[in-house]
């Protein structure tokens, strides 16, 4: 399954890039946005149901279906609302229950439907949902596409790179990877883009790798990372959450101004653990570097 991400800092601009992704082809239960407004899922909600229903001849299935929206309750950052069809299932959340159900048809409407009781502060949320939340509490909101599809993965990731707040530089070189052991940590040094297909499954691959020999701390050294798609920040939140699941952690080294800039403009600086140096990043993992093997590779 492709994640493919994009950050949005008006929502004028997240509605036009989900109409285009629509009008690409992009299927619509494939795509989420999500929000901590709920005037803003409201106002998008009603654009949407009649665009759809404008390019396919206003089925009602269909606008309904993009009209859907699930409203989660996270601690320490509020409601947050997912809209599209069969949101949760999309975002491949666990927990996804906790979530509510709001307009899953037309009738009742969502207006109507946000009179109903409210999920408790204390419910568990999906801890994917809840990573994001902290991207959508900095006043962002999200669109994410997820698709076993590489092609639309692909042209996903075009439009959320043109129209979101990823960087415009691209990468000449195909992603590179290795992998040393320093303690119980393993570091993974990246050069190249971790962007659309092979980059991202390469990414995916080491960490797989990595847990099926029982490795779960993973430190990834952006020092030669030229460019980073939407697609590849999709990679990245994947990989945090499979490792927080895991019982792991997950932290970043990053010199490059350019993935500064990027995590910046996401609000994603604020999420991952990042750290200018290596030397300052192996530490915060804690009693993991008792045994330094800085240069050995993995077993």
């Amino acid at each position: 399954m492709e994640t493919v991400m994009g950050v949005f800092a008006s929502r004028e601009r997240a509605e036009e890039s989900v109409k285009e992704l629509l009008h690409k082809g992009v299927p619509q239960d494939s795509i989420v946005f999500l929000t901590r407004s709920e005037r803003e899922v409201m106002t998008l909600r009603k654009s949407l149901g009649a665009f759809v229903g404008g390019i396919v001849g206003s089925g009602a299935g269909v606008t309904a279906g993009v009209a859907a929206a699930t409203l989660f309750s996270i601690p320490g950052i509020g409601q947050v609302f997912a809209l599209g069809v069969g949101a949760a299932a999309a975002l491949g959340l666990a927990g996804a229950a906790a979530g509510k159900a709001l307009s899953a048809s037309p009738n009742p409407s969502l207006e109507r439907a946000m009179d109903s009781p409210r999920p408790t502060p204390n419910e568990k949320s999906p801890e994917d949902l809840a990573f994001l939340g902290e991207v959508l509490k900095e006043g962002r909101s999200l669109i994410l596409v997820r698709t076993d599809s590489q092609e639309v993965a692909e042209d996903a990731a075009g439009i959320l790179d043109r129209m979101g707040l990823s960087s415009p530089w691209r990468a000449t070189e195909k992603m590179q990877t290795a992998v040393r052991q320093i303690g119980g940590i393993s570091v993974v040094d990246v050069w190249g883009g971790i962007t659309s297909g092979s980059n991202s499954a390469m990414l995916r691959e080491v960490v797989s790798s990595l847990l099926e020999k029982g490795r779960k701390h993973v430190l990834l050294n952006l020092r030669g990372v030229e460019y980073i798609d939407s697609a590849g920040l999709g990679e990245l939140v994947r990989t945090y959450t499979t490792l927080q699941r895991r019982g792991g952690q997950f932290k970043i080294v990053n010199r490059n101004p350019q993935v500064q800039d990027l995590f910046k403009a996401t609000m994603l600086h604020k999420v991952f653990d990042v750290h200018e140096y290596e030397a300052s990043a192996i530490p915060a993992f804690g009693p993991l570097t008792t045994e330094i093997r800085p240069y050995s590779s993995i077993p």
